[in-house]
């Protein structure tokens, strides 16, 4: 059965993009692997929105390709745990994945290898930041900093006390006062364990 491959190239300008699809397709050429897609993002490294990869992602959902290919790990994202993320997904979805670059090949064992250390170091690193964005917030309560939002005025718990009373609806309320959510429901609910 013949490798169905998906081509990916991000680029910053639109003149880029040519070099990395001729390298993908003479890989594919050399491969013998079938090119059913090609999905090409102009979009720096650090753009949030990337329509063309979405859609690479849900083709890869539907199974329309076996292999996706890029020259390099970087074009398909700039962070650990974003790269982390995509491989997994890549793996639950039953699909492979090859950087030519890094010479990263997902169909070999190595190539699987060389993603789960990826994975474990993202992990590594995630944890990392939850435990320094911990010590952090513990050493500004210490100094006697308050974390987090500031607390609701008594005017505007008032206000909400006064229409909830009218039974006026949580959402309403908050569209009314222009406040959140979650402090109407957490006034709601305290005025109701009152009473």
């Amino acid at each position: 059965m013949t490798n169905r491959v998906a081509l990916y190239a991000r680029v910053s300008t639109n003149a880029q993009h040519t070099v990395q699809l001729r390298r993908l397709n003479e890989v594919a050429a050399l491969r013998g692997w079938s090119v059913v897609g090609e999905y090409v993002e102009t979009a720096s490294g650090a753009a949030k929105a990337r329509p063309e990869f979405d859609r690479l992602m849900a083709d890869a959902r539907r199974r329309r390709f076996d292999t996706i290919a890029a020259v390099d790990v970087s074009r398909l994202g700039r962070s650990l745990s974003g790269l982390a993320a995509l491989f997994d997904e890549a793996r639950q979805i039953g699909v492979d994945l090859y950087l030519d670059r890094e010479a990263v090949d997902t169909s070999t064992p190595a190539g699987r290898a060389m993603l789960g250390l990826a994975s474990v170091f993202a992990a590594f690193e995630r944890d990392l930041i939850i435990e320094r964005t911990m010590a952090g917030l513990a050493a500004a309560r210490a100094r006697g900093v308050h974390c987090g939002r500031p607390p609701a005025s008594d005017g505007l718990v008032d206000a909400i006390r006064a229409l909830r009373e009218q039974r006026v609806g949580m959402d309403r309320i908050a569209r009314e006062l222009r406040c959140g959510k979650g402090l109407v429901q957490r006034v709601c609910q305290e005025m109701a364990n009152a009473g």
